[in-house]
């Protein structure tokens, strides 16, 4: 007969791991959204991708919340749970930062979008997929961290493009945009997707402290 109280000291790998790729991978699936919604041309697209958006960040939250609830019941957890419990919770922050995006562009519905919007999306969609890779090694951290470290850095690099062409968006909206309404509107909304990339180079960061913990 299965000892039920014994079997909590057993190590969870299986539980933990397979939740992270998930929530990467509703990361990924907004991403691939928030593309296509920074190209809408009409108020009712833009409110088909916010829900469509929602959708992705409501997954992403229950995955969260099973991640919190299996800490709370495993006594032995891959890594220290305050790490875990960290590095899930800002992959979530990702999630978030592109559905808020979605639901600025559906409640500002702005006259265009700029060029700057769509790479800045592309930029979001690009770190996700450095993201997935990097969580499908967290299993191996223990045994190699050359494929992972090279994805944080990627990550890196894709936040320093996003600054720079956000930088650069503001400069030319200042200059060239009159309607102080279409400025606060454009600004907002890109700015979510800078931050979106943020988030991304912060579930790096962690992870590359969980490589000098455990590595």
């Amino acid at each position: 007969m299965k000892n039920n109280f014994f079997d909590r000291f057993k190590p969870k790998e299986n539980k933990f791991f397979p939740l992270m790729s998930e929530m990467a991978q509703v990361i990924l699936a907004a991403s691939d959204l928030i593309v296509e919604c920074v190209q809408v041309t009409t108020h009712a697209e833009a409110v088909e991708y916010y829900k469509l958006i929602k959708e992705q960040e409501h997954k992403g939250d229950d995955i969260q919340n099973q991640i919190f609830e299996e800490l709370n019941v495993t006594f032995i957890t891959p890594f220290d749970r305050e790490d875990i419990n960290h590095l899930s919770s800002t992959m979530d922050d990702v999630t978030d930062l592109i559905n808020s995006c979605a639901k600025r562009i559906m409640l500002y519905s702005p006259k265009t979008m700029p060029e700057a919007a769509t790479r800045l999306a592309t930029f979001v969609h690009e770190s996700a997929g450095f993201l997935v890779q990097a969580i499908d090694e967290l299993g191996a951290l223990k045994k190699s961290t050359t494929k992972i470290k090279e994805y944080c850095v990627q990550l890196g690099v894709i936040e320093e493009k996003a600054d720079d062409v956000y930088e650069h968006f503001l400069i030319d909206l200042f200059e060239n945009e009159t309607n102080a309404i279409e400025v606060i509107k454009l600004k907002d909304i890109l700015h979510e997707l800078e931050r979106a990339t943020d988030a991304a180079e912060t579930v790096g960061k962690i992870i590359k402290t969980m490589i000098v913990k455990y590595s």
